[in-house]
């Protein structure tokens, strides 16, 4: 398993990660076979979306708009309520298939973490099999 730090800059914010990771492959004992990725955090998640340009944004802005404004009862800070809701929908974990030290990512796949509560260090684990 290898471990690795993402630093965002922003409260919101979509960091293409792909790169990043696909780099890491090379250390997988196999040609073949599944990456894991999992972040360690409740207010940012994984998924993966097209990335042109402007489209980041509409996917932060569809999110905020998925929750009502309501009182949240979250004891520590009811206000980031909505972020760990988010963060929940989406999920903390990723499965991808990869083959000759490439992800088998359609044409316009990108690995995406989604930060909704940042700026923040995130930490990120990556495993394969």
């Amino acid at each position: 398993m290898k471990t690795i730090t993402v630093n965002t800059r922003k409260k919101d914010q979509v960091v293409d990660i792909t790169d990043t990771v696909e780099a890491h492959l090379q250390e997988a004992k196999t040609e073949s076979g599944i990456c894991y990725l999992f972040v360690a955090h409740t207010t940012c998640a994984l998924t993966t979306a097209d990335l042109d340009p402007g489209t980041d944004l509409d996917l932060l802005d569809a999110l905020r708009r998925l929750l009502p404004k309501m009182s949240y009862r979250h004891p520590h800070d009811p206000s980031h309520t909505p972020d760990h809701i988010l963060s929940s929908l989406i999920g903390p974990s990723l499965t991808i298939p990869f083959a000759h030290g490439q992800f088998l990512l359609g044409t316009w796949q990108r690995i995406i973490l989604v930060e909704l509560d940042g700026p923040r260090q995130r930490t990120l684990h990556i495993s394969w099999a």
